[in-house]
């Protein structure tokens, strides 16, 4: 797994590569949180991501809620079609705004 942020527009941008699961889930959310200190507006590049596990899944909820908590929010873009099913699947389509691709997600923010 590899992640970078780039920030644009007072909007992070968290670029993910790889699976989210139970081994790299802590040390993503602890890259999110640091990302958090600078800017609450996060948008999570999920086109590298092949896989999102239930301990991806608390991932993604911790950060959004701690993001919202504090007046900001965690979008998700670019999301392979096989995670969209997980997403969508346990509801975290309804919890969570999707967007096809990461300007568009930026742009959310504007609007």
């Amino acid at each position: 797994m590899g992640f970078k942020s780039k920030m644009t527009d007072n909007v992070i941008i968290v670029s993910i590569e790889g699976q989210i699961d139970a081994v790299t889930g802590p040390e993503l959310t602890e890259f999110l949180q640091a990302q958090m200190k600078d800017q609450i507006n996060l948008v999570a590049d999920f086109s590298k991501v092949d896989f999102i596990s239930s301990a991806g899944l608390r991932v993604l909820l911790g950060t959004v809620k701690d993001a919202r908590r504090q007046g900001g929010d965690l979008r998700l873009a670019s999301v392979h079609e096989d995670v969209n099913k997980v997403l969508s699947v346990t509801g975290f389509t309804r919890i969570m705004k999707i967007f096809s691709d990461v300007e568009e997600a930026v742009e959310s923010y504007s609007s």
